[in-house]
């Protein structure tokens, strides 16, 4: 297993090679005997909260244009901050009209910028990797009656790298019917460590909310955790209602992933999504851009 992982650019049109955050230590992890046989204790909720903890003292500012330099960021598309911590830069904001939500009804906007793939119909047959896991709304959510209603409907998955933006977002007008949490392990959630370790969407901590949306159904909104993510903030606050585009929260230091699962026939994953996952290639999309359309 190597460590280099392919993406496709939808604005560019082609594939992409990712700078793997932390490549050598994924290895290690994944692949050396010792990592392997240590791999439980690392990858615990309580040494990933304590690296997350680190990333908010002042001192892990040091190392920020260091991580802008060698991932290359666009600093320009973000808000211009005195950054207090790494974390506090892990969460930076865009500036306003940098990314904007797609105001056609029956287009999904992308939740989060990430690399995506997707597929039409959650059924025991469809695995993730292909090679991995069967995907499964019960071992997902962990809610008989949830599980029930998403069964065979379309699903997505946005992986976040430690690159990215780490804010999620809300994708339609929408209201909030159940919110939980399942606790879990913090596997990295990197195609490396899928590959070696592919059914950790099943073993990782993550927070389920149930939305009712305007122009899609009901949508199973999933959190997961990864390996070095300090924590899981939900930062929209408590009302009888959310708007298309409504920052729901943010992930702090580490890579993540956001899943969406919706009802069957109410929407399907963009087409080049689709396409691509069948070649198991993830789609980079940006934040608010489509990532699914409503069904007729």
């Amino acid at each position: 297993m190597g460590l280099k992982i392919h993406y496709f650019d939808r604005y560019q049109q082609k594939n992409c090679e990712e700078m793997v955050y932390g490549g050598d230590w994924l290895k290690f992890i994944y692949q050396h005997p010792v990592g392997k046989a240590l791999q439980k204790v690392i990858v615990s909720p309580v040494i990933s909260k304590i690296y997350g903890a680190l990333q908010d003292h002042s001192y892990s500012r040091n190392k920020i244009d260091e991580f802008i330099k060698k991932y290359s960021i666009d600093m320009s598309e973000y808000e211009e901050k005195n950054f207090q911590s790494f974390n506090d830069f892990f969460i930076r904001r865009f500036k306003s009209r940098k990314r904007t939500f797609s105001s056609d009804a029956k287009v999904m906007p992308a939740v989060a910028e990430g690399r995506y793939c997707g597929y039409a119909e959650v059924s025991d047959q469809v695995r993730f990797p292909v090679k991995g896991k069967y995907l499964n709304c019960s071992e997902l959510l962990q809610n008989d009656h949830w599980a029930q209603q998403f069964q065979s409907g379309p699903l997505l998955i946005a992986r976040l790298c430690p690159v990215d933006y780490h804010r999620f977002h809300f994708p339609d007008d929408c209201r909030i019917l159940d919110q939980y949490c399942i606790e879990g392990s913090l596997y990295s959630v990197n195609p490396l460590a899928l590959q070696a370790k592919a059914d950790l969407f099943f073993l990782n901590e993550r927070q389920v909310s149930i939305l009712e949306t305007q122009n899609f159904g009901r949508l199973a909104y999933i959190e997961v955790g990864a390996t070095c993510v300090g924590k899981i903030v939900q930062s929209y606050q408590p009302k009888e209602g959310y708007l298309r585009g409504e920052e729901k929260g943010y992930f702090l230091f580490g890579g993540s992933t956001v899943i969406v699962l919706g009802e069957p026939g109410k929407w399907i994953p963009a087409q080049d999504i689709l396409e691509k996952t069948q070649e198991e290639t993830e789609v980079f999309i940006r934040l608010g851009d489509e990532m699914a359309r409503a069904k007729d």
